[in-house]
């Protein structure tokens, strides 16, 4: 004791000391790994059901975040529709949304959720707050189906605004739309604006059509050609509106026999 009272021991005290430290954390380490290696499997188990957890939370919020900006695509469109209705009173329209497209690249159709049920009828000009859309072509109890002015099949009696002629307008085959019958001696210039003429009895006079963005002109030709850029963009159509109040008129009886 008084030797290591003396401190004559500490040499020895601290190389006995530090080899039992080494001796307990070699130990303690060992025991750590082992234990990790044997818990480690719950451990991924648990982690992979919270990580499948995550993901189906993330997805539905996904599934939220585009359901809402639909509603509000839709409500935005509705919007503009009912400005557009209020701004003409003088017809009557009736909603539809389109449910479905013509999958040939010859035929240019959509199809709505309205039919005779709620009074839609075949002949039925269709529009949005844009302007021309075309017509109901055929119709069932609860869908009818619309032929667009880019069809080839259609044709539609317009008049330029500021040309101040009439002309008619013909879809094609690739979407484009064309103004055929233009008079020669028309001053016809690119960004003049179409409007349907009420001609014919198939359209209401003044929808907007589109715009003039080339024009044909050669000597040797009887009439002028041109072609139209729609103002409605058919590829996003969602919403579209059926003037239900305009009755056609087929004057084919009246016209003179070919």
């Amino acid at each position: 004791m008084a030797l290591a009272l003396g401190g004559y021991f500490s040499s020895a005290s601290n190389v006995f000391t530090d080899t039992l430290i080494n001796i307990q954390f070699w130990f303690s380490s060992r025991f750590v790994a082992l234990q990790d290696f044997l818990t480690a499997p719950r451990d991924i188990v648990s982690l992979r059901q919270q990580n499948a957890e995550l993901q189906n939370e993330v997805a539905e919020l996904q599934a939220q975040v585009i359901q809402l900006q639909q509603q509000v695509g839709e409500t935005q469109i509705l919007a503009a529709l009912v400005d557009f209705s209020r701004a003409r009173p003088e017809n009557t329209y009736k909603a539809a949304a389109v449910i479905g497209r013509d999958p040939s690249p010859f035929l240019h159709y959509v199809i709505i959720n309205r039919g005779s049920n709620d009074g839609i009828l075949r002949g039925m000009p269709v529009v949005t707050d844009q302007g021309l859309v075309g017509r109901v072509d055929a119709v069932i109890a609860d869908a009818a189906r619309i032929q667009l002015i880019t069809d080839p099949a259609s044709n539609v009696n317009v008049r330029l605004q500021n040309a101040g002629v009439e002309a008619s307008l013909v879809g094609s085959v690739t979407g484009d739309v064309n103004l055929d019958l233009i008079p020669q001696d028309a001053n016809l210039e690119t960004g003049d604006l179409v409007l349907t003429s009420g001609l014919g009895g198939g359209y209401p006079p003044d929808l907007i059509v589109g715009q003039v963005i080339n024009i044909r002109s050669r000597d040797f030709d009887l009439f002028q050609r041109a072609t139209v850029q729609p103002v409605v963009d058919f590829t996003r159509l969602q919403i579209v509106l059926v003037i239900v109040n305009f009755k056609p008129v087929d004057i084919s009886p009246l016209l003179p026999a070919p």
